[in-house]
């Protein structure tokens, strides 16, 4: 069998546990057809790029599937059926990843790089203040 990974991204106005349902309805279908689903990872409410179906935001979820051809090809037919998937990709894989994917530890981190004190405009090099020049009276 091969490795695949599949993201699908559902509608926007649907719950987080309906989300967890349709993954575990496209994973019975996948045990069914004689594949496994490995690791399942919920990346959370993501704003979309641009429009999809007037949608412009979405749940996103990854899937790590062991299955064979035609697994796959049920499976992406009853996402093209759902009306609550709104896009989905599937990829063949060499191995799958152990661990969190990419997303998930960008999503660990805060975002933003850790920034030194910044001194104030006016400080020079040491650290103390210089005097605004003078404007001359006349």
């Amino acid at each position: 069998m091969a490795f695949y990974e599949n993201v699908f991204i559902a509608r926007q106005d649907i719950a987080p546990q309906q989300v967890e349902a349709l993954t575990q309805s496209f994973g019975d279908i996948v045990r069914n057809s004689g594949g496994t689903v490995g690791k399942t990872e919920y990346w959370g409410l993501r704003n979309l790029t641009f429009r999809i179906k007037k949608n412009r935001k979405g749940h996103y979820m990854l899937m790590n599937l062991d299955a064979p051809w035609p697994a796959v090809v049920e499976l992406e037919r009853n996402m093209r059926i759902n009306e609550d998937i709104i896009h989905f990709q599937t990829v063949r894989v060499e191995a799958l990843e152990e661990g969190p994917s990419a997303v998930m530890q960008s999503k660990g981190r805060d975002g933003r790089r850790e920034r030194g004190e910044r001194g104030h405009r006016d400080d020079d090099e040491r650290g103390e203040r210089r005097e605004a020049p003078q404007q001359a009276e006349g």
